[in-house]
């Protein structure tokens, strides 16, 4: 472990040791029988992790924006008109995907470090008849979390599909698709997940379902379609053989492993555990004198934290510190402010012990790199604030 360096991006993650033992068995066939199972099995356990037992999943091998892509290629239709709330990068992204399409997309974006107001979204959806909005939980640009289930509801009202991006969100946020009435929520493995990158996983409810079977024109996108996954994954979890294109093997193995793990802690315990470990990481942070990018903490992530550089401090500088110490962090993402500040992830199988790592660490490059502190104190907040 002494020659490793502690992952702590907002994805890929730090895995759990039993994940990775998972992606490392001998590869079988996609239809052998074991694999069936393992794959039904994690068809069912997205269900119980989504909170949506009326959900449709689907794996498939590919990436968050590759779920993004299949969303708006079953879903949108040319001249269908798409709100886009965006709190960041990945809600400019849903914009350009569905623009692909053809939709005729409605930007709403949130002044940066804000989200956008529930009553300028209702706005929108009251002088326009819209047929779907797209909602980034976490915006993984700038660590802002957005309540779902209040847009959900207008959306409902006002006759329109939610499409959720969940990819810095599912398995570390509160989530309750089925009872919030979330017609789309999608995410990557390599999130909260927690497996290697390379799978994209969607749940879609019974509606947009609907939705799509209603469609008047194929799906423009030959491997993103729904006709040609559909038949497979009804297959697995039936316990079936089927194929359409070869699935991940061994990342589906890795993701049930992981899913049972998730399963086991409790949803609702493991989600307490990203808020309260979220909770004293920023107050970790304040105490050193740095800002987050969030303009309040009322809408900050919980999965990952975005902060300021202080000023006089060199982003390259304070990167290759935290390198020498073993820590690797993320840099900005959001193109007109990427070089003023930096990201920490906090999810999946995160510990206490791996944040106070990060935050010893981080006390030494400021220190080091000029920036005033008291040394020790981030630690002795983070660990007061965790026993509150």
């Amino acid at each position: 472990m002494k020659a490793r360096k502690l992952l702590m991006i907002p994805g890929p993650i730090e895995f759990e040791p039993e994940v990775l033992q998972a992606m490392g068995i001998p590869t079988t066939s996609h239809v052998a029988p074991d694999f069936i199972e393992i794959f039904g099995k994690s068809l069912e356990l997205m269900r119980e992790v989504w909170m949506s037992p009326k959900g449709q999943p689907f794996i498939v091998a590919g990436t968050g924006t590759l779920a993004m892509d299949m969303a708006a290629a079953n879903l949108i239709e040319r001249g269908d008109n798409v709100l886009v709330i965006s709190s960041g990068y990945f809600g400019k992204r849903f914009k350009d995907i569905l623009d692909r399409y053809g939709a005729n997309t409605t930007l709403l974006e949130a002044p940066l470090g804000e989200i956008a107001p529930l009553e300028a979204i209702e706005n929108e959806l009251k002088n326009k008849q819209y047929k779907a909005l797209t909602i980034t939980h976490v915006d993984t640009s700038t660590g802002i979390i957005v309540d779902p289930k209040p847009i959900a509801q207008l959306a409902k009202k006002y006759n329109a599909l939610s499409i959720l991006d969940g990819v810095c969100s599912v398995a570390g946020e509160e989530l309750n698709q089925d009872e919030w009435e979330l017609d789309v929520v999608l995410t990557a493995s390599q999130k909260a997940i927690g497996v290697p990158p390379g799978l994209a996983l969607l749940m879609v409810s019974e509606k947009a379902m609907q939705v799509w079977k209603n469609r008047k024109t194929p799906v423009p996108n030959y491997y993103a379609d729904w006709t040609n996954w559909l038949p497979i994954m009804k297959a697995y979890e039936e316990r079936r053989p089927s194929y359409f294109g070869t699935p991940a093997v061994n990342l589906i193995v890795a993701l049930e492993t992981s899913l049972k793990i998730i399963c086991k802690e409790g949803i609702e315990k493991r989600v307490k555990r990203h808020q309260s470990l979220a909770k004293a990481f920023r107050a970790a942070i304040a105490s050193l004198n740095l800002t987050i990018l969030p303009k309040t903490t009322e809408i900050a992530a919980n999965t990952l934290t975005a902060v300021y550089y202080p000023e006089g401090v060199d982003g390259a500088a304070l990167s290759s510190k935290m390198v020498d110490s073993n820590v690797i962090i993320a840099g900005g993402l959001l193109p007109e402010i990427k070089a003023t500040y930096f990201r920490i992830g906090h999810m999946g199988s995160v510990s206490p012990n791996d944040l106070l790592a990060v935050l010893g660490a981080l006390e030494r490059a400021l220190s080091e790199l000029g920036h005033p502190l008291e040394i020790g104190k981030s630690l002795q907040t983070f660990q007061i604030e965790l026993l509150k």
